[in-house]
């Protein structure tokens, strides 16, 4: 009985068409439930229906050139593979709202860090996903199917390829249609996907990679002319009242990791959440900017750092850490190696992660003290390494030991997804919205508050503070799109495409010590700290190829691009092609001035993926700068260090007793 009901499988083209079928539908109900793809018309939701199906023909149509059981097999293992890719990219979306890439692979070798995290984005009804695939396996091994010996008809292959090749075509044009230029101008990888489909995307994807490996190949110095010119053009003159008020101080970079400025001056349960920076922005010596954002893309931390020393953009897709880390560069670190400047980087993560240890030696960091140079009880470390508090406490030896000026850079980790902490450790109780990772991260919040607190007064037991201008920035996002029910109620109103945006606002706070600061509201992002603070240093970056401008500067550029295309300004808002007041949410119609908004932005994206994919810095040497090389920086762990200390100092006994 039970062979007659699957009897009609018995034919390939049948089991074929079930397979189509089976992945095709769970793929448009993925596209539904675990993406936000932000579908603006019919139009957009039948292109949503259709793209998975040219993918899947064309995939599992390599099955039908097998014969009998073997085809079948081939259908299910592919069925099996492309069901893994989507899942994959469910998960990275639920964290990242992301997609992945080609490059992101790279950053395989960050996955043995994230350990909690990657299980906090996994759900029970995940299995779901390879229920298809499940029920193909069972009917072919409990032999309820039996394939024909034969092989489909050349005839029927050429058709569903053709079949594949068509829909591809109708796809591709319906979405031109909607959307023109697609594969051209978008930066934002959610058009891709929205238009052509996530196993189309990945095709693209591989496409574009390559030809961005290709590009430095094919670079000369002729490249690098267009770059500085415009650069030169961009270039902001520093307030001349501020120009070189920090010069000679000491520095110190604090990286806030995942802190968003709604946290600022946020009460929950009657209490305020980060008390000692609500104080720092009525501090006399402090410059706070309340409306200064991340312009992170996949790269996020990586990207904030790549920003914060370069002044230029993290890459549109990967993270030019792991994939471009043996660029030349004209970063901070070596502009000011060449000032008398000692630089040195702080954190307690293992030296690889994100290839810092790489990376690093071309930017010019002289030391990089990762988690080798602490002492990380089990209970101090979680999942990204040493708890804020130890973690600054450690650090204190080691910055004094560094010749001054320094420049130095403090990354910390304890307010990171999935936020866990010791409850022991918490100070204040969790969120009350339902979602674990929304209500903890207010407790990890108030965790690096209460470490930056004790890091300032260490600072000042130590006897640096006076002599250092300390910076202070969020790094990312801590709570994605994926959570907008849980903010809405954090906030107490509806959070929808147009507050997220404006939720990407990150603190940023420059602490200089006799130097009168106050509230800052001009708009800025991460691309502007660099040039920023070499200004307030004393010196000028006219000549050097960097994207950003001074933000004190009366010609700063004030329209912030974002890392998927989209920008904001005081007045406008632009999204997804969409356009919004900045101020009341409302929308607004394109103008002229839109427009140029919308030009500044492509250019800026354009002109940053062109120098670091050609590495054109390589052709071109600003007035006063040597190039550095790598090979001179080397980064040992701590055990290393002491053993050669050891053994120096069994040297200089020998010595001393010929």
């Amino acid at each position: 009985m039970k062979t007659k009901i699957f009897s009609w499988m018995n034919k390939h083209i049948y089991f074929f068409l079930l397979t189509i079928v089976f992945l095709w539908i769970k793929t448009y109900i993925a596209y539904e439930v675990e993406f936000t793809l932000g579908i603006d018309n019919k139009m957009q939701e039948f292109l949503l229906f259709i793209n998975p199906l040219s993918s899947v023909l064309f995939f599992i149509g390599f099955a039908l050139f097998f014969k009998g059981k073997r085809s079948y097999n081939m259908m299910i293992f592919i069925s099996f593979l492309l069901s893994f890719l989507l899942y994959a990219n469910i998960v990275y979306y639920r964290f990242f709202s992301d997609f992945i890439t080609l490059p992101t692979l790279t950053q395989t070798g960050n996955a043995g860090d994230l350990g909690q995290s990657i299980l906090a984005l996994l759900s029970p009804y995940d299995i779901l996903y390879f229920l298809d695939t499940i029920i193909l396996l069972l009917l072919v091994l409990t032999k309820a199917v039996k394939p024909e010996t034969t092989k489909v008809k050349k005839r029927t292959v050429f058709i569903v390829f053709s079949a594949a090749v068509a829909i591809f075509a109708v796809n591709l044009s319906l979405a031109e249609t909607d959307r023109p230029q697609l594969l051209t101008r978008t930066f934002d990888r959610n058009y891709i996907v929205k238009y052509l489909g996530m196993y189309n995307f990945t095709i693209y994807d591989a496409i574009k990679s390559t030809g961005d490996s290709a590009q430095r190949a094919m670079a000369d110095s002729n490249d690098i002319t267009e770059v500085t010119n415009y650069t030169n053009a961009i270039y902001a003159e520093p307030d001349p009242n501020l120009f070189g008020v920090a010069k000679g101080k000491n520095v110190i970079y604090i990286h806030l990791e995942s802190l968003q400025n709604f946290i600022i001056n946020y009460k929950l349960h009657g209490e305020e959440v980060t008390p000692f920076l609500n104080s720092l922005t009525k501090d006399k010596n402090t410059f706070y900017f309340d409306n200064f954002f991340h312009q992170t893309g996949q790269g996020k931390t990586a990207d904030a750092e790549f920003m914060l020393e370069n002044s230029l953009f993290g890459l549109p897709q990967g993270a030019a850490f792991s994939t471009k880390g043996r660029n030349t560069y004209q970063a901070a670190p070596a502009i000011l190696g060449q000032q008398g400047y000692t630089s040195a980087v702080f954190h307690g993560n293992t030296k690889t992660f994100w290839n810092r240890n790489e990376i690093y030696k071309s930017l010019g960091f002289d030391h990089f003290y990762d988690l080798s140079y602490y002492d990380a009880e089990d209970d101090q470390v979680v999942n990204y390494g040493l708890l804020d508090k130890p973690f600054f406490e450690q650090s204190i030896p080691m910055l004094q030991s560094l010749k001054q000026p320094f420049y130095s850079k403090f990354i910390t980790v304890t307010n990171h997804f999935p936020y866990p902490l010791d409850q022991s450790l918490a100070t204040i109780e969790p969120h009350t919205t339902g979602d674990e990772s929304v209500d903890n991260y207010f407790q990890t919040a108030r965790y690096l508050d209460e470490a930056l607190e004790q890091f300032f007064n260490d600072l000042k037991e130590s006897g640096l503070y006076d002599n250092s201008m300390i910076i202070m920035y969020g790094d990312h996002y801590g709570i994605s799109e994926n959570h907008k029910a849980a903010m809405s109620k954090v906030l107490n109103k509806e959070v929808d495409n147009f507050e997220n945006a404006q939720l990407q606002r990150v603190p940023l706070f420059i602490h200089i010590p006799g130097v009168e600061g106050g509230t800052m509201h001009q708009y800025g992002g991460q691309i502007d700290l660099m040039p920023t603070v070499m200004h307030l240093l004393g010196i000028d970056t006219k000549g050097y190829v960097q994207l950003g401008t001074d933000l004190f500067s009366p010609e700063h550029q004030t329209v912030v691009p974002f890392r998927n295309g989209d920008f904001i300004t005081e007045n406008v808002t632009g999204l997804n092609g969409k356009y919004y007041d900045t101020n009341t949410g409302e929308k607004l119609e394109k103008t002229k001035e839109i427009e140029q908004y919308e030009e500044s932005t492509e250019m800026k994206l354009q002109m940053s993926d062109k120098i670091v994919n050609q590495d054109l810095l390589r052709f071109y040497t600003p007035e006063g700068f040597t190039p550095i090389n790598p090979k001179d920086y080397q980064y040992t762990d701590k055990d290393s260090t002491d053993e050669k200390s050891t053994d120096e100092q069994s040297e200089d006994e020998k010595s001393a007793e010929k």
